[in-house]
């Protein structure tokens, strides 16, 4: 199977998200990933919904390739912003086995979630064993708050 590729209208869609935040207009369960760039090395924001699973924060990203991705393994850190509420927090990364259950559960946690995993062809009916099955191709990582520097 051929690794999944974003939607074209993705990415204009992640810019009304971060000029709504940034308006201070907070969109439902969404917050904003903060990481800093790879190859710029400057600050990279993307709209993204963590949610709590048994007292953990995580967030999962549809696209191993997708930019946001990159950068978080790169970084290993960031920023959670909601609002005008900002954590710094440690991006760990499952592995595919840790993952399962924590993708099993997005549907039941993120329901608003899984229409963008079916228009973007990664699941068909949105149900949590399809969402398990994505665990090895999809990026899923805890995110641990960090002391406030």
């Amino acid at each position: 199977m051929s690794e999944p590729q974003p939607p074209r209208w993705l990415k204009p869609m992640n810019k009304v998200m971060m000029a709504m935040h940034r308006l201070g207009v907070v969109t439902g369960p969404v917050q904003v990933l903060t990481v800093t760039g790879r190859k710029s090395g400057r600050p990279r924001s993307t709209p993204a919904t963590p949610y709590v699973l048994q007292g953990n924060t995580y967030v999962a990203g549809g696209y191993p390739r997708a930019d946001w991705v990159l950068n978080a393994r790169a970084a290993g850190e960031g920023v959670v912003t909601r609002g005008r509420k900002s954590e710094r927090v440690a991006f760990v990364e499952l592995t595919a086995d840790q993952a399962k259950p924590v993708l099993r559960a997005f549907p039941r946690e993120v329901p608003a979630g899984v229409g963008f995993y079916k228009r973007a062809g990664l699941v068909t009916d949105g149900t949590p064993d399809e969402f398990e099955a994505l665990a090895g191709r999809c990026a899923v990582f805890r995110l641990d708050p960090l002391p406030v520097s």
